[in-house]
């Protein structure tokens, strides 16, 4: 068997050279770090190092499931990203639908590139983008004053915050979630719309009963992908977008975790907060994907 396994990596080498420099990524920045997961059973002393720090065993995890303020957070986490699941991953779609059905491919062209564009942009410069539109003195509350209408505080207040993160997220990576749809429609055998159209189907009704089938199992895996980061809201934008005002409702996990651990020095708590993070996502990906299987489609694995 283990000879097998090495001719066949000596016949594919070239191959697997190819996948060295993901593989390594993946083993320095995303296993190796897993080690330092052991500092949630501690009272982890930076000046005293892993080893000779004292154990205290559950004792975080008690607290962290103990705390008003962590449910405050996993709540705000939920809203927030159920919010990007529910109204953001399926513009990504339509917009790829739409995408695919105009026939001037100069034209689809162009409009690929406008909407790739905002993905190669930083949330810095993105963020940048929306205060200075949404500020009390920027373009969309001057636009109100000369309506008649007084300014809006978009940015000050609270029930504003998370229409504001999505809208950021369509913005920004809507037009590059296209790119396996877009992938996927390009498969769809011709034929099946020939066949539609001889039975009188009208474009709704093939986009309907054809596009979408065609492509569902794409749609469900990279949902389950998507399930697997349901409490990684994205700490850029959420920190970049955060201000006294709105903090109640806008702080996520990941925001939280940088406040108890970097700023409070409380390492130990908010890594037992990213590990419970982990745990919850990676349960949601094994069951979405089982249940995926359930439902006749692929999955993952």
């Amino acid at each position: 068997m283990l000879t097998k396994v090495f001719n066949r990596i000596k016949r594919e080498r070239f191959i697997y050279l190819l996948l060295l420099p993901g593989l390594l990524y993946f083993i320095i920045y995303r296993y190796l770090p897993m080690a330092g997961l052991i500092i949630a059973f501690q009272d982890y002393n930076p000046f005293v190092g892993i080893w000779k720090s004292e154990w205290v065993g559950l004792k975080h995890f008690a607290r962290m499931f103990e705390s008003r303020e962590v449910i405050q957070v996993l709540i705000n986490t939920l809203e927030i990203s159920v919010l990007q699941i529910f109204v953001a991953f399926p513009v990504s779609i339509l917009l790829a639908l739409m995408l695919n059905g105009l026939r001037n491919e100069m034209y689809k062209k162009l409009i690929q590139s406008m909407v790739y564009l905002p993905h190669f942009l930083s949330w810095v410069v993105v963020v940048g983008i929306f205060v200075v539109f949404m500020r009390g003195e920027g373009l969309i509350n001057s636009i109100l004053a000369e309506m008649g209408i007084s300014a809006i505080p978009f940015l000050t207040e609270p029930g504003f915050f998370k229409p504001i993160i999505v809208l950021q997220t369509i913005w920004k990576e809507a037009g590059w979630g296209t790119i396996i749809f877009l992938a996927a429609l390009s498969g769809v055998n011709p034929s099946l719309y020939e066949a539609a159209v001889i039975d009188g189907a009208s474009r709704l009704r093939q986009l309907w009963h054809v596009t979408l089938p065609s492509i569902r199992g794409v749609i469900v895996i990279l949902f389950i992908l998507r399930l697997g980061s349901v409490l990684d809201s994205g700490f850029e934008q959420i920190f970049l977008m955060l201000n006294p005002f709105n903090m109640d409702v806008g702080n996520v996990l990941d925001t939280f975790v940088y406040y108890k651990g970097i700023q409070q020095g409380n390492i130990s708590f908010a890594t037992s907060v990213g590990m419970f993070k982990g745990l919850i996502g990676l349960i949601l990906v094994i069951s979405a994907d089982k249940l995926a299987k359930r439902l006749g489609e692929d999955g993952l694995y």
